[in-house]
């Protein structure tokens, strides 16, 4: 049984990257990119490319977490009515476990709670090796419009 209040696409989610005027957002400019929709989870990747690299050349744990809420956010938004809610990040905490220096970073986000007046969800980031790097949870807001 799906948990999103209508059906999602990846075309969605790929409107939402274009930000308010088109302009772009911090997704497009880590390269962040929703690539999967399941009934109960959605998962997004990240380039672990310099781009995203810490002094050291590994990914910053700042881009794992801005990972993380992203695909939390866009999950959080997709399980209520839109027109009348909307869903902001209110906490997140992050677990590195693992450094990442290559490749692509895989986030997968699930529900732990779904309420009326906030969701929290737990995110975990897998490297190309599918090894655990990162593990975190997040709480959104859910504002009435």
């Amino acid at each position: 049984m799906s948990i999103w209040f209508r059906d999602v696409t990846l075309a969605d989610c790929k409107k939402l990257d274009a930000g308010q005027g088109n302009k772009g957002t911090l997704m497009t400019t880590l390269g962040i990119e929703i690539v999967e929709i399941g009934d109960d989870f959605m998962r997004a990747t990240m380039p672990a490319d310099p781009s995203v690299h810490n002094p050291l050349g590994i990914v910053h744990g700042g881009a794992n977490v801005a990972l993380a809420e992203t695909v939390a956010s866009y999950a959080a938004n997709f399980v209520v009515d839109f027109e009348q809610y909307y869903c902001v990040g209110q906490e997140i905490n992050a677990n590195h476990l693992k450094a990442s220096r290559k490749g692509v970073l895989t986030a997968t986000a699930k529900p732990v709670h779904m309420g009326k007046r906030s969701s929290v969800w737990e995110i975990l980031i897998h490297n190309s090796a599918n090894e655990l790097c990162c593990i975190s949870r997040m709480t959104a807001a859910v504002v009435k419009r």
